[in-house]
This record gives C-alpha cells, sequence and structure tokens, in this order.
C-alpha cells in the first residue's frame, strides 16, 4: 500500500492566504510539508518564516499526515483530527470501536446527523492501513 500526498490546496481548513504563504515557502503538497517540518527545528523555522504560531502549522502537519492514509485521504483527516487522533501513529493505536463511538459524539454534536458517520467497517479499514504505514 502506498501512501497518499495531496496538493495542499486541498487540505481541509486552509485559507487561500495559508495555501499562498506555504506554496511560497516551495510546499505544493503533503508530501512537501511532512518532509521540511521533520525536526521540531524545521517546524519553528517554518512557523517563523510563515509568521505563525507553531500550533496552526502543527495542525496542518497532522491532517498532512492521517491523510497519507488511502482510505481517509482529505476527505476525513479533519473528522479523525477533530475526534482527536493527530497522528498516524496514534489512528494505529486507537481500538476502532472506541473511535467509531468518538467520530459518531462528534458527528452528532457538531451537525446533528449521525447518518453521515463513516460505518465502522470504514473506521477500521483506517486503522488497518495506519497500522501498516506506520510500520
Amino acid at each position: 500500500m502506498q501512501p497518499q500526498y495531496w496538493s495542499i490546496d486541498l487540505l481541509p481548513g486552509l485559507m487561500l492566504s495559508e495555501q499562498k504563504l506555504l506554496k511560497a515557502q516551495e510546499i505544493e503538497n503533503t508530501l512537501d510539508l511532512l518532509q521540511q517540518t521533520k525536526t521540531l527545528e524545521s517546524k519553528i523555522d517554518l512557523a517563523s518564516k510563515l509568521k505563525l504560531h507553531l500550533k496552526h502549522l502543527n495542525k496542518w502537519i497532522a491532517l498532512a499526515d492521517l491523510a497519507r492514509i488511502p482510505s481517509v485521504g482529505n476527505q476525513y483527516c479533519g473528522l479523525i483530527l477533530h475526534a482527536g487522533i493527530v497522528s498516524v501513529v496514534q489512528l494505529a493505536q486507537t481500538p476502532f470501536p472506541q473511535l467509531h463511538r468518538q467520530i459518531v459524539r462528534l458527528q452528532v454534536t457538531t451537525i446533528g446527523r449521525k447518518d453521515l458517520t463513516p460505518s465502522v467497517v470504514q473506521v477500521r479499514q483506517w486503522i488497518e492501513e495506519a497500522k501498516i504505514l506506520s510500520n
């Protein structure tokens, strides 16, 4: 299984101005973002260049990391992040029934609809793929 990488403008929650800031630093896609932020020093340096708080950059890095999972992609990375999972490694270690319950609660609380929640089978697939990618 190959990880997926997305154009930076497809990551959820990034405003056009933020996308332009990243592209000005030669970050065109999620792979570029992950490669340029491998160390704490490189994260601090990039946050400084972007004139952003490190927590905003860390959120984008978490989204890019989660989006690598083929069954997650840019469609579900934000949902998983809002459910409290911040990395592929953490997702790989999360029991799928627990994560599914968290996501159901999140969906019902934020949009009032349980029917839009990914299935247990889908959540299990995310975790299985995360296990493969984290090895």
